[in-house]
Formats: C-alpha cells, sequence, structure tokens
C-alpha cells in the first residue's frame, strides 16, 4: 500500500504546501467571482427556478443576497464516533505494523510522512469524560450496571481508549508529533480505570446475595448427631440448616468478569486483583463471623485458654470447618473461576490458604493442651471433623506446600512481567507496589508455616541454605519491586517529579512494613534503615534539582558594578524568580504525595531552604526598587506569601494554581 496516496491519515509536508497554494489560487477565483456579482448587480432571489440543480437546497435559491444556508448540525456522540475511531484504530495499527522493522520512517523520514490523528479523537475523548463525569456525581454511583446498553457503550468505550493508547505510546512518530492527545488520552484512561476500580470495589461489596447450601442426607445425619452431642454439653445450637454462600447473581459476575477484562486490557489487572482478594477476605471472614461466630484466635491464645472457654470454642471450630469445606472454600474456588479464569487458582489460596492454616493450628494447639479424661470427646470431635472435612478442602488444595511455592512464584512473575509504560499521574504510588506489599502483608500473617514449608522446599531443592528461607524469599521479591520501580520514575521526564515517585513508594512499603510486626520480624531494622537512607538520597536530589535552581536566583552575582546596584538586573532577576517560582508552584499543585508526614517533612525542608534566602534578598535589595508601582511590578511575592503557596504543593489539585493565585492577589 503507497502511504502517501491511500492513507489519509498520513501527513506529507510537501503535498500539505501545494494543497495551501490552490487553495490561495481557489480563494483568489472566488474573490473574482464575487466582485463580478457585485458588478452586475444579479438578483439572485428572482432567479429562475429552471438554473437550480435538482440537488440544490431549494432554500439557496429563496435566501435573501443568494446566500446557502447551511444544514442542521448533527450532534455528535460517543456512538456516532466510535465507527471512525475503529477505523482510526486500524489505520494506525497497520501503520505500526508495517514500519515496526523500519527506523527512518520513526524520523519522520526521507518522505516526510507521519501518521495525523484526526480531531474527532479529542472530541471522542471529551464525551468519554463527559460520561464519566455523569455517572461521578450520581447517587448512589453504582447505578449504571442496571441498564445494559450504558454497561456496554461505557465498557466499549474503555476499551477503545485503552487500545488508542497502547498503539500511540508504541508508534514513535505519534509520540514524538501527539504528545498532548497522548497526556489527555492518559489521564482520560486513568480517570476511567480509577472509576471502574471503585466500581468494582463497590460491587463486590453491596451486590452479595446469599445463596443457599444443598445438605446431602448424609451431612444432615452428621449435623443431627453433633447438635446432640452439642446438647449433652449444654453448647448453644448452631443453625447450620441456614448456612448460606456470600456469593452474586450470574449477571452480577458476569459484569464483575467484564470489568477485569477490561481493566487487564488497559494494563491495570493489579487493581482489580487487590479489590477482590480485600473484598472476598472480608466478606468470607465477615461470614464465617456472622454464620458460625468464628473468630480468628492464634496457637498462644489457645494455649492460655481455660477447659471451660475450649468447651464453647470447639463446636464453633467444628462448624466453621465443616461449612468451608462443604460450601465456603468450594464457592471461593468457583467463584474465582468465574471472575478471574486465568488466576483463579492463586487468588482462591490467598484469600482461603490462611484461614485452612488457622483450623489446623487451633486443632494442633487444642491437642498440646494438658491431657485430661474430660477432653476425650471434644478432641474426638475434633478429630472426626478433621477426618470428614479435611479431604474435601485438601482437594481444593493440592500439594499444599508446592502451592504455596507456586503462589509466589506468581507474584514473583507478575512483578517481572509488569512492564507498563504509562507513569502514575503526579508521582503516586504505583498499583504493584500497593498490590505486592498486600499480598506479603497477609502471607507474613502466617510466617510460621510458611517458613516451615520453604525449609522443605529448599530442602527438596537442594539449596545451600535453609536458614529463613522465606524471609530470603521475601528479600527476593523486595528487590525486583524495587528495581521494577526504578525502572517505572525513569519514564518521567522531569526528574524532580521521578524523585516524588521513588518517595511515594519507598515510604509506602516502609510504612506497611512497620505497621505490621509480622512482616516487620521477617525483614528487619536493617532492611527498614537502608530503606530510609534510599529515601532521604530521593528527597536531597528532589530538592536539588527543583529549589536548588530557584536558590541561584537570589544570589548576589551580577547585582553590583563599582559597589552600586545594578537596576535593570535587579529587576530582571526579580522578574525570574517569580516566573520560575509560579512555574513550579502551577506543576507541583498537581504532583500527589498522601502520606502525610511525607508530605509535611517536604513542605517543612522546601520551607526551610527557600524562605529564609528569599528573605534575606527582599532586605538587601527590595529597597533599591522604587516604591509604588515599581515594587508591586517586580515584588511578586513577600516570604509569608511563598510560605503559603508552599504549603499547597503535592495536593494532587490540578486547578490549586489558579486558586491559589486569586488568594495571594485579593
Amino acid at each position: 500500500m503507497e502511504k502517501n496516496d491511500k492513507d489519509p491519515n498520513l501527513h506529507h509536508d510537501d503535498d500539505h504546501n501545494n494543497d495551501k497554494s490552490k487553495e490561495e489560487e481557489k480563494g483568489d477565483t472566488v474573490s473574482d467571482d464575487v466582485d463580478v456579482d457585485k458588478k452586475e448587480n444579479v438578483d439572485v432571489s428572482n432567479a429562475e427556478t429552471d438554473h437550480v440543480d435538482p440537488g440544490d437546497n431549494a432554500e439557496k435559491v429563496n435566501s435573501p443576497l443568494g446566500q446557502e444556508e447551511a444544514p442542521p448540525e448533527i450532534p455528535q456522540t460517543i456512538e456516532s464516533l466510535s465507527e471512525e475511531l475503529d477505523q482510526l484504530l486500524t489505520s494506525l495499527s497497520l501503520h505500526k505494523e508495517e514500519h515496526k522493522d523500519n527506523n527512518t520512517e520513526e524520523e519522520k523520514g526521507e518522505d516526510g510522512n507521519y501518521f495525523q490523528i484526526p480531531q474527532f479523537v479529542g472530541k471522542f475523548l471529551d464525551l468519554f469524560e463527559d460520561k464519566l463525569s455523569k455517572h461521578d456525581t450520581v447517587d448512589p454511583k453504582t447505578t449504571w450496571y442496571q441498564d445494559p446498553e450504558e454497561v456496554s457503550s461505557l465498557l466499549e468505550a474503555v476499551d477503545r481508549v485503552s487500545k488508542l493508547m497502547e498503539l500511540l505510546l508504541n508508534t514513535k512518530s505519534c509520540l514524538d508529533h501527539h504528545e498532548s492527545l497522548i497526556n489527555h488520552a492518559g489521564s482520560i484512561q486513568q480517570r476511567a480505570m480509577a472509576f471502574l476500580e471503585d466500581e468494582f470495589r463497590v460491587l463486590l461489596e453491596e451486590s452479595v446475595i446469599k445463596e443457599p447450601a444443598v445438605v446431602t442426607e448424609d451431612q444432615q445425619d452428621h449435623h443431627n448427631d453433633s447438635q446432640d452431642q452439642d446438647n449433652v454439653n449444654n453448647v448453644p445450637e448452631g443453625d447450620d440448616e441456614k448456612i448460606e454462600y456470600p456469593g452474586y447473581s450470574e449477571e452480577m459476575v458476569v459484569l464483575l468478569r467484564k470489568i477485569v477484562e477490561k481493566m487487564k486490557g488497559a494494563g491495570y489487572g493489579c487493581e482489580c486483583k487487590e479489590a477482590y482478594l480485600v473484598g472476598r477476605r472480608n466478606i468470607l471472614m465477615r461470614t464465617l463471623k456472622q454464620d458460625c461466630e468464628f473468630e480468628k484466635v492464634s496457637i498462644d491464645e489457645v494455649q492460655k485458654m481455660s477447659w471451660g472457654e475450649l468447651e464453647r470454642e470447639i463446636p464453633i471450630w467444628n462448624k466453621t470447618v465443616k461449612d468451608s469445606s462443604s460450601l465456603f472454600f468450594p464457592g471461593e474456588l468457583k467463584l474465582a473461576e468465574k471472575i478471574f479464569p486465568e488466576d483463579k487458582g492463586s487468588l482462591f489460596c490467598i484469600i482461603t490458604h490462611g484461614l485452612a492454616i488457622q483450623f489446623l493450628g487451633f486443632a494442633e494447639a487444642v491437642a498440646m493442651t494438658k491431657r485430661s479424661t474430660e477432653k476425650l470427646f471434644k478432641i474426638l470431635d475434633i478429630y472426626e471433623t478433621l477426618r470428614d472435612g479435611f479431604p474435601a478442602i485438601e482437594e481444593l488444595f493440592p500439594r499444599s506446600s508446592a502451592t504455596a511455592i507456586n503462589i509466589f512464584s506468581d507474584l514473583e512473575n507478575s512483578i517481572k512481567s509488569d512492564s507498563s509504560k504509562t507513569p502514575v499521574p503526579g508521582g503516586a504510588v504505583h498499583p504493584l507496589t500497593r498490590y505486592t506489599m498486600n499480598y506479603l502483608k497477609y502471607s507474613c500473617e502466617y510466617k510460621d508455616t510458611l517458613e516451615q514449608v520453604f525449609k522443605s522446599h529448599s530442602k527438596m531443592e537442594e539449596e545451600e541454605s535453609t536458614e529463613r528461607a522465606f524471609a530470603n524469599q521475601l528479600m527476593r521479591i523486595m528487590d525486583l519491586l524495587d528495581g521494577n520501580m526504578e525502572a517505572k520514575s525513569k519514564l518521567y521526564k522531569d526528574i524532580p517529579l521521578s524523585c516524588i515517585f521513588m518517595m511515594n513508594n519507598g515510604r509506602y512499603i516502609v510504612q506497611k512494613i512497620k505497621g505490621s510486626a509480622e512482616i516487620h520480624e521477617v525483614m528487619g531494622d536493617t532492611w527498614c534503615r537502608k530503606r530510609s537512607s534510599e529515601l532521604r538520597t530521593y528527597h536531597k536530589n528532589y530538592q536539588r534539582e527543583t529549589w536548588g535552581k530557584l536558590l541561584g536566583f537570589l544570589g548576589h552575582e551580577g547585582l553590583m558594578h563599582n559597589n552600586k546596584i545594578v537596576k535593570p538586573n535587579l529587576k530582571e532577576r526579580f522578574k525570574s524568580f517569580n516566573a520560575t517560582f509560579d512555574e513550579i508552584h502551577k506543576t507541583q499543585t498537581t504532583w500527589v504525595v498522601n502520606d502525610e508526614q511525607l508530605q509535611s517533612e517536604l513542605r517543612v525542608s522546601i520551607t526551610a531552604v527557600m524562605i529564609p534566602a528569599y528573605r534575606a534578598f527582599m532586605a538587601r535589595f527590595g529597597q533599591y526598587l522604587d516604591p509604588g508601582r515599581q515594587t508591586e511590578k517586580y515584588v511578586k511575592y513577600q516570604p509569608e506569601d511563598i510560605e503559603d503557596l508552599i504549603d499547597q504543593l503535592f495536593e494532587g489539585n490540578t486547578s490549586s494554581s489558579s486558586t491559589a493565585t486569586a488568594k495571594r492577589r485579593t
């Protein structure tokens, strides 16, 4: 296919100039015709209708002064522009494929061609943003899913924006010539993903329906026997017949799966997984507490219980294990299969494996208590529950130790394979960081068991060191995550913003570790101190790259000549300082620092550097400007103004700069 002749979206510099010349010639001709009409004083309103072409609009003949009325403009909608966008995406994909092995095109090569993006793409993005805004303002937000047409329209629009971003980011000529469009599309994609993530989380939580369990005849007989035994021991009856699984309607499962597909397609699979893990884990724990009165207790807590307390806890444990093996665990596996077909195993294991370990730990702790004849029947109850219930659970966790190893291998692979090229807006915490740290936090709740699993695995693999095998695994994952974040920081063209990104992610990791006694014990103080030292280095680099340059305007060099102030230089210095500070404020109010302590530390350190230097500069040189208009023109800020504006940085607010200016000037 010849690019110049057949692809209307290719821009050719020479053709563009020729077309422009032709248009100018055409314009001259039109002007001449108009002059002739004026000279001849043609009355178009009385022209014979026989001279009108059949295709002409009748209004053209009858309109005053012979002016043709424009046809009514057809309003553009997402639906009307979608077909055009699909055709454009196909053309862009073909263009990219044609030049994947041709580096000359990427520099707008020999023929001067590059791919043009029509204006309607921007219109499509604006309409899609309006749609998102409309749903954001609805209370409650989660109503759009009730309209199948709206679901289809919104999710298809998400898909188109994702495909557009993927093609734009992977076509160098687009990167070179359409940066503003890429930024616009990227911000809208980020907003769409945030919207879908919130909706996914809310739908998981608020769309739960209780599905009754199917109780077999054998299970009912066993239940009756257990209930009789419980009554003998004066234990409150459990309502086993009414256990229900917290699931979703088929329609809701389909919608949740569609949201997952769209988010994964846009490179936001980690956010989806994290929302699902947290949501389903909370729902399952809440259900066990409400329906089975189950509370999580440690082995130490069990061993400290009196026998009277244990007598009441054991029936609750029996019921919870039975219900989990027959209903809750199989239900979680089936649900994960439906919503995350490709990740079902790892997600199911993360949600339920810890509970299975908790069940076994309770039984082990009871067995370790002091022996006595009165405990025999309760111990036998535990034995029967394990005998009858755990084979079913074990089928869900085939080769449990290998499963645990594979889960961590999956985590390593997910970190290695996350090579998204879209930087997180404002340098905020990356979703992969949040996902990984929550993953590790949950894992470390069962660190003793996992340490045993990894020790056994190390012995089977004949590795030299088996001590701290689980800790070594965590260290390896943290190193992978650190390397991934370092690579992602290079996506930012602005060095200070890349420093903010690394500080945000590093602080999040350190706070997660310090906030969990289990993971902190595994990682250790030495690791935390080393990471905190790295954060201070990023802080210094940020300070030097941003505020070091601004401080340069407050030096005395070039302002004095023969012990006299050079006023033009002084005025220029104030102007340069004002312009540079305005640009910093405008840019860095859009940057994000969610950790309040880090945000405060940054602002305080900036203030400590800037305010004394600016105050000293004003005291030394401000007096040499004439009072009145000259002072107002060049001394734009007082030290207090600078301090107030520094306190507006890192809010992630795109409109804060204009608001700050208005407040400052009133």
